[in-house]
C-alpha cells in the first residue's frame, strides 16, 4: 500500500467516525437504543466533544494516538451494540439536521462546568 493509498483511507475513516457522531447523539434519544449502547454512545460522543484527552495533544505521536484509536474504537462498538434498523433510522435523522450549528457545545460545557463545581466542593474551595 503506498502513501497516498494509506492517506486516502486515514481521510475516509476521519469522515465515517465524523459523520457518526450525529447518529449516535440521535441514538442517545431513540427509546430502541438498548442500555449497553446507550452507555456507549454517550462515551463516543463526549469524549469527541470534549476538550479534555487522556493523553494531551502537545505529546508527540501519543497525543494524536488516543484520537486515532480510542475514538473509533468507541464508535464502533456503538454501533455494534445499535440494531440495524435503529442505527438506520438514526443516520437518516441525523443527515436531516441542519449542519453544524453547535447544539452539543451547550451539553458539553454543562457536564464540565458541574464536574468543576463538584470537584472545587469535594476541595473545600467553592
Amino acid at each position: 500500500m503506498n502513501k497516498e493509498e494509506r492517506q486516502r483511507r486515514m481521510k475516509d475513516r476521519i469522515h465515517s467516525c465524523k459523520s457518526a457522531l450525529p447518529a449516535l447523539a440521535q441514538a442517545l434519544k431513540d427509546p430502541d437504543t438498548p442500555k449497553r449502547a446507550r452507555w456507549l454512545c454517550a462515551l463516543a460522543v463526549g469524549y469527541a466533544l470534549s476538550p479534555l484527552d487522556l493523553i494531551p495533544d502537545f505529546i508527540p505521536v501519543l497525543g494524536a494516538l488516543d484520537d486515532l484509536l480510542l475514538l473509533p474504537l468507541l464508535i464502533t462498538l456503538a454501533v455494534k451494540c445499535i440494531p440495524a434498523d435503529v442505527w438506520q433510522k438514526c443516520q437518516a435523522q441525523a443527515q436531516a439536521l441542519p449542519p453544524k450549528d453547535g447544539r452539543y457545545a451547550l451539553g458539553v460545557v454543562l457536564f464540565w462546568l458541574i464536574l468543576l463545581l463538584l470537584i472545587l466542593k469535594g476541595t473545600g474551595l467553592f
